[in-house]
């Protein structure tokens, strides 16, 4: 931890991109070396196209669970036992698979695309570029 003071920091001529706070010092964290070398190598592998497939499928896994756990209440368990609240996770996935293939045009016809969001139009309404993919980046 490296701690400066508020006589060291005032006059700094790079304050600003150091920190926001106009009366207050400075502390600054380092972590062990041993940490920033997996942060610097974890941080690395990400940029990888292996990585990135690999985490496309985790990501919809987890929009998934967060579905259960916030759209369905499956934080708590409604009753006491294990095999009670088995049956309570299997009768939620059941319903969610039902509520999601109702939304699902029949034959296999390609599903018509979702409503715009209120942000979508206001983007749309100026004129502003959006990406296909909100994770795409811009360069």
């Amino acid at each position: 931890m490296a701690r400066f003071t508020k006589g060291q920091c005032q006059p700094c001529p790079v304050r600003t991109r150091c920190t926001t706070s106009r009366e207050s010092a400075r502390n600054v964290g380092f972590p062990p070396r041993e940490l920033r070398d997996l942060q610097l190598r974890v941080r690395a592998e990400q940029q990888t196209p292996d990585w990135q497939t690999r985490y496309a499928v985790r990501s919809g896994v987890e929009s998934t669970i967060n579905e259960f756990a916030h759209g369905h209440g499956m934080r708590r368990c409604r009753y006491r036992g294990q095999p009670k609240a088995h049956l309570q996770h299997i009768f939620t996935a059941i319903a969610v698979n039902i509520e999601r293939l109702s939304g699902l045009p029949p034959n296999g016809e390609t599903p018509l695309p979702r409503p715009s969001t209120a942000f979508q139009n206001f983007l749309d309404q100026h004129e502003i570029p959006r990406p296909k993919s909100w994770r795409a980046t811009t360069g």
